[in-house]
């Protein structure tokens, strides 16, 4: 996370709870009366360190910053599991099979199995099979890896990992209702062309879904509402109503065809808004690993 991107407060506090043996409680109640007194609870990671620099020592508060910048995960699994699988696979191709075996048994089952197929087939399986003969794992042997991925792997990653722009852009134009979208987008594609495109791409919209695979959008019509999904056909293209129809049941799809016929004209923000709910459940079942979506310029799984 660069300086200029928003952190809450709230991550250092969770940190510092789990140091008060380090900062008294005298110095931890001025922390609080003050954080109170601001009025925010919220602010830059530079303003947070600065906070903080006040009460502690030099290396706790490299560790805490360490922390608040790198991966989202209350403990260090979940940290893993939101690395780029990329990237974690590259660092764990250097380590014994066994520690990759306890990492990937420690981790989510959606990155494990991405890593299995990014590392060489021989190693992969080699892991596979510890992981198969492994039983449960000393705590101190847990403590010992852990540490270690704190200090080599998160701590390099928290202090390179800066969001590119243009993601940051995509996520926030995919915010925009349509036509605060086509504005913005119109007047990027006049001045810089090249960078409107990249972050088209990057977008994740309403028409992209019509691009999941038939499972994927069986269980994205089970959890959005009808009165949500019969909003969000009104002003969808036909191409993107037949993929959706098709994965229906005759019976539900003549209910729909049938309401989309008697339904008179509707505001366009009812649309987007529809449309906008839909997408947003596609990117929430898509965190839980429960579909894939894919996003417009080619077939890399989106990451949220």
């Amino acid at each position: 996370m660069s300086d200029d991107e928003v952190v809450t407060i709230s991550a250092a506090m969770s940190e510092l709870g789990n140091i008060t043996t380090e900062v008294t409680q005298a110095v931890l109640s001025e922390f609080i009366s003050r954080l109170s007194l601001s009025g925010a609870l919220m602010g830059t990671a530079a303003s947070t360190e600065k906070l903080l620099a006040q009460y502690l020592p030099p290396d706790r508060l490299q560790a805490i910053m360490e922390e608040i910048r790198g991966p989202a995960g209350r403990n260090m699994w979940e940290k893993l599991s939101n690395v780029q699988t990329s990237v974690l696979a590259n660092y764990l191709k250097n380590e014994y099979p066994q520690t990759v075996a306890v990492v990937l048994s420690k981790i989510s089952c959606g990155s494990a199995a991405e890593v299995l197929t990014i590392l060489s087939e021989d190693f992969s399986t080699d892991v596979v099979q510890r992981m198969l003969g492994m039983g449960s794992v000393q705590r101190d042997v847990l403590e010992k890896i852990e540490n270690t991925l704190r200090s080599e792997f998160i701590s390099n990653l928290s202090q390179t990992r800066q969001r590119d722009a243009h993601e940051l852009l995509a996520e926030i134009f995919n915010n925009f209702d349509r036509q605060t979208e086509t504005r913005f987008l119109s007047k990027l594609e006049q001045s810089d062309w090249e960078a409107s495109e990249r972050i088209k791409n990057l977008m994740f919209t309403f028409d992209d879904l019509s691009k999941l695979d038939n499972s994927s959008l069986q269980t994205l019509l089970r959890a959005v509402k009808d009165d949500v999904l019969l909003m969000a056909m009104k002003g969808a293209a036909e191409t993107a109503r037949e993929m959706f129809f098709t994965n229906m049941s005759k019976k539900n799809a003549t209910l729909l065809r049938d309401d989309l016929e008697v339904m008179g004209p509707v505001r366009l923000k009812d649309v987007d808004d529809a449309q906008t709910s839909m997408v947003n459940t596609a990117k929430e079942l898509a965190a839980k690993s429960e579909i894939v979506i894919i996003k417009s310029g080619g077939n890399d799984e989106l990451v949220y």
